[in-house]
């Protein structure tokens, strides 16, 4: 990969463990509107498509379209007030991303988070790495469009040729596919590896470390 020089990371599950902030606030608003609560592991099967899809896929069947229109702003009302009370970087992240810009590589974070949460995630965590962070918002489709990433490259004055992305779901790997990019998918995060196998992905990474041998 000598022709690589800009690394495109995923937020939730590749450079910050969320999911304990997540699950919290999910099973907040389910408590809210009388639905059973769900545990770390059914969530992190859940995660990674946005919090509307994991709402969906977790509210009892028959859930209208519009109780889950109720839900949405009460999960992101806590969720604003709770997002850090146990998020941080994942063991490694931030070593990794000190020596890729020692190195002189460009990065970028995309994710399928509200933009303001995943500016203000990136402001307090990673702000000495990278100075692009892209989420969801008017003009940027969900991933996995290729929306987030391009504007990334373009941020950072980079081509498709030059970048690789890195994430750990199904839907950052297609993502990377429909981006035109290389994968490399973590094992630290919401996918097990046996999973990532089966949707297609190829090249992992086990431990942050494994990135810049990969590279």
């Amino acid at each position: 990969m000598s022709t690589i020089n800009t690394v495109i990371f995923d937020m939730d599950g590749t450079v910050l463990n969320t999911l304990d902030d997540l699950t919290t606030s999910v099973n907040y608003v389910m408590d809210k509107f009388g639905f059973p609560n769900r545990t770390v592991e059914e969530y992190r099967r859940a995660f990674g498509n946005g919090i509307r899809r994991a709402i969906e896929l977790n509210v009892p069947e028959g859930t209208s379209k519009e109780t889950i229109d109720e839900m949405l702003p009460v999960f992101k009302q806590h969720y604003d007030k709770h997002c850090l009370d146990k998020t941080r970087p994942y063991d490694g992240i931030l070593e990794l991303m000190k020596e890729l810009k020692k190195r002189g590589y460009k990065m970028a974070i995309v994710s399928n988070k509200i933009d303001s949460a995943v500016k203000e995630l990136n402001k307090k965590f990673f702000s000495e790495a990278i100075d692009v962070a892209i989420g969801e918002r008017p003009g940027i489709n969900r991933k996995p469009a290729p929306d987030s990433v391009i504007e990334a490259l373009k941020e950072l004055g980079s081509t498709k040729e030059e970048a690789i992305y890195i994430g750990d779901s199904e839907v950052d790997f297609q993502t990377a596919v429909n981006s035109g990019l290389p994968c490399i998918s973590v094992l630290w995060g919401f996918r097990d590896k046996d999973y990532l196998e089966e949707i297609g992905a190829d090249v992992f990474a086990t431990t942050p470390a494994d990135v810049l041998e990969l590279l």
